[in-house]
């Protein structure tokens, strides 16, 4: 039967972001207003994440408008605004947000976010009806998409986010470079990364040539750190240049022996919306212990934003794009309460709609780590983590300046 007019025709969708920014947001923006456009919908986009749908609400339209997808960030920008209540905000915003979907006549909502996102998404789904379609993002890489990663005749299973590819790219180059000023100076590295409860991102330093690694799920207790401070001497010892870097996550538990007890490094005390301090410093804090216990030279260097800032990268690109052909069809078929991921981890080449699949909202959750991922006797990830990470960035060639300058003798004695 010939269809006279598109199928969703008259209909109105609706893109919010939520939570942090990644380098792979607009590319998401851009990737789902097309899919949406084809099928006849109207497109708008709400600004400010759930804050968008508050009040009167700041709403714009994105029907058959130029949009640059390879820009960094969000151009509908973010916000960490929880529509439900919470300690920090005790005021159940919920009425707002259905009463706003109403005035705007919005038949369908897809929020990229990670679990705070698409959490409230699913909680408006499961207890007010509303159409939701979940769409993965984070460059921390611990929302679990339930992908596997298959090595030496064994499935695991990992997370595969739009966000990471571009964020872990890029702090594989910083290493990169650190390292001739690491080299002048003969000095020790701590490179802190975010990571708030995962040490997925802190691996892609190891790519860039960090040589340890400190990650959150391993806790670092008085007896870790003894060992890990040998494990310092140790390789910088043993290397060619006196020199190394340590890449460390953000969220590291380390053991505080003023307070006698594990504590993470907050830059802030202040809580989000979502119960979320903001981390920040325990590279100084590691850097200092180093110098003081071992008598090495060693400085911090925060990564911070860093890795969520700029373009988007060629891997996280057709990521998005496979994942919105896997959000069409859900759509489509008005399967919502749905996110699209990836089934199964495959290179650049394998990224198409035949390898997705779609999880329920309700079951995301964080995915930490695994343990064999991870040494932590030697403080290294291991052969299967940096397998995975090779399917996602080709291993880069690192340039070496070699020299063995012959040392020089005084020709008189004095």
């Amino acid at each position: 039967m010939k269809l006279e007019k598109k199928l969703f025709q008259g209909k109105t969708l609706g893109i919010l972001t939520g939570g942090g920014d990644t380098s792979a947001l607009n590319a998401s923006i851009d990737a789902i207003k097309t899919r949406a456009s084809i099928l006849g919908y109207n497109v708008y986009g709400i600004l400010k994440g759930w804050k968008g749908l508050l009040g009167e609400g700041e709403i714009v339209d994105l029907t058959a408008q130029p949009y640059d997808e390879w820009y960094g960030g969000t151009a509908l920008k973010s916000s960490r605004t929880n529509p439900f209540p919470t300690r920090k905000n005790p005021e159940d915003r919920v009425p707002q947000i259905l009463k706003n979907l109403e005035r705007y006549k919005i038949d369908v909502l897809v929020t990229i976010g990670g679990d705070d996102t698409n959490g409230a998404a699913k909680k408006l789904y499961e207890m007010h009806g509303i159409p939701v379609i979940g769409f993965p993002k984070t460059i921390d890489n611990d929302l679990r998409t339930r992908t596997l990663h298959h090595f030496k005749g064994e499935d695991n299973e990992v997370v595969v986010c739009p966000g990471f590819e571009s964020a872990a790219r890029a702090l594989m180059e910083l290493t990169i470079k650190l390292s001739t000023t690491v080299e002048s100076h003969s000095r020790i590295m701590v490179m802190e990364i975010m990571g708030r409860d995962a040490g997925w991102l802190t691996g892609s330093a190891t790519f860039g040539g960090a040589e340890i690694a400190l990650v959150p799920e391993v806790e670092m207790t008085k007896e870790r750190k003894a060992a890990f401070f040998e494990k310092v001497r140790e390789t910088y010892t043993n290397s060619a240049k006196k020199s190394l870097i340590i890449a460390v996550s953000e969220g590291v538990r380390w053991y505080d022996e003023k307070k006698g007890a594990l504590d993470v490094v907050c830059a802030s005390p202040e809580l989000d919306e979502f119960g979320h301090p903001r981390f920040g410093g325990i590279s100084g804090l590691i850097a200092s212990e180093i110098s003081k216990n071992l008598g090495i030279e060693a400085r911090a260097q925060i990564t911070g934003y860093y890795a969520r800032a700029g373009e988007c990268r060629k891997y996280d690109m057709r990521l998005v794009q496979t994942l919105a052909d896997k959000a069409a069809d859900l759509i489509m078929r008005q399967h919502y309460g749905q996110m699209p991921v990836l089934n199964h981890l495959v290179n650049y080449q394998g990224l198409y709609e035949f390898n997705t699949s779609s999880i329920d909202m309700g079951s995301i959750g964080n995915f930490s780590l695994p343990e064999d991922y991870y040494d932590s006797t030697n403080f290294k990830f291991t052969e299967k983590y940096m397998d995975f990470l090779s399917h996602i960035l080709e291993k880069p060639v690192y340039p070496k300046f070699e020299y063995h300058f012959p040392k020089v003798t005084p020709v008189v004695e004095i």
